[in-house]
């Protein structure tokens, strides 16, 4: 394994622990796909999760921005899934703090624990393990802004856009690997269904 590990290097870990899975999915928007990826799996396993989230880190430590705001610099997961990410990135960089938010469902917003206040200014890289629609980064980037803070960056294992992929701007992208998969926007249109291609249900 290389110090920053390789898309090849990292897709294969991903294969390997089985976070990485090739079929026919639907996902809860109804889009189907031949892919399904769930990162804490990989996690799991401490070697891995050490070389994801080392890995994450050299990334950022490399731009040189980033490098000189390391000693006040918060780490802010947007869910609880990229917490193993989060905090990974944070040992490794020795970072300030790291932090993230709730919701107790998903009709309720994004919020933070009682007590835990930004400060104004605060430089903020948001870390998480997948952006796939980049829906809950976009909503903890708008929280964490509303408080005063300054989102300087987006850190996640693996990229793997769709076709609702938020857009985010000049804002930098940090990731290890690009996953391509093919989406279909619903049963109709879905080559894999018209394959006969046994379909599975995934929560997230």
């Amino acid at each position: 394994m290389h110090l920053l590990p390789t898309q090849e290097e990292v897709v294969g870990v991903l294969r390997e622990t089985g976070a990485l899975r090739e079929g026919h999915f639907q996902y809860p928007s109804g889009i189907h796909s031949n892919e399904y990826l769930q990162v804490p799996i990989a996690m799991r396993q401490y070697q891995h999760a050490r070389t994801l989230s080392v890995g994450l880190s050299r990334l950022l430590r490399s731009h040189s921005d980033i490098r000189a705001m390391i000693p006040e610099l918060s780490i802010v997961a947007p869910a609880t899934g990229g917490l193993p990410v989060a905090y990974g990135v944070c040992e490794a960089l020795r970072a300030k703090q790291v932090y993230w938010a709730e919701r107790e469902n998903e009709q309720q917003p994004m919020r933070f624990r009682q007590f835990l206040e930004q400060q104004e200014g605060e430089q903020v890289v948001l870390v998480d393990d997948i952006l796939r629609s980049g829906r809950k980064l976009a909503e903890m980037k708008e929280l964490l802004e509303s408080r005063g803070a300054e989102v300087v960056g987006l850190a996640v294992v693996v990229y793997q856009p769709t076709p609702h992929t938020r857009d985010f701007g000049t804002l930098p992208l940090y990731y290890l690997a690009k996953l391509e998969a093919s989406y279909y926007a619903d049963a109709a249109s879905c080559e894999l269904c018209r394959n006969k291609i046994p379909l599975q249900q995934v929560w997230v």
